[in-house]
């Protein structure tokens, strides 16, 4: 399971960790942040978090959209128990 990170009012996965060190030519050095950029892009995250000592790379967790059905006759219920039990049984 994937730790989860609160910041402001939004949730992030956090996929990877990467001390800063990694993205700098040397220890004393700032981080080259188009290394960042290129890294987020590799592992396809969508945002970055920075601690004291880390780039979290992140994915968002999307609020969930509340959608309201006036008609319910075009839901239909299907019985998968058959497929459920092909599933679990192999």
């Amino acid at each position: 399971m994937r730790p989860v990170y609160k910041h402001g009012d939004a949730a992030y996965v956090v996929l990877e960790q990467k001390p800063i060190s990694h993205f700098a030519a040397r220890l004393d050095e700032q981080p080259n942040m188009e290394y960042v950029q290129l890294y987020m892009q590799w592992r396809q995250c969508d945002h970055v978090l920075r601690s004291d000592t880390h780039f979290m790379f992140c994915e968002t967790i999307k609020d969930a959209e509340y959608v309201e059905m006036d008609d319910h006759s075009d839901i239909e219920l299907m019985d998968n128990s058959d497929d459920l039990a092909r599933v679990s049984t192999t």
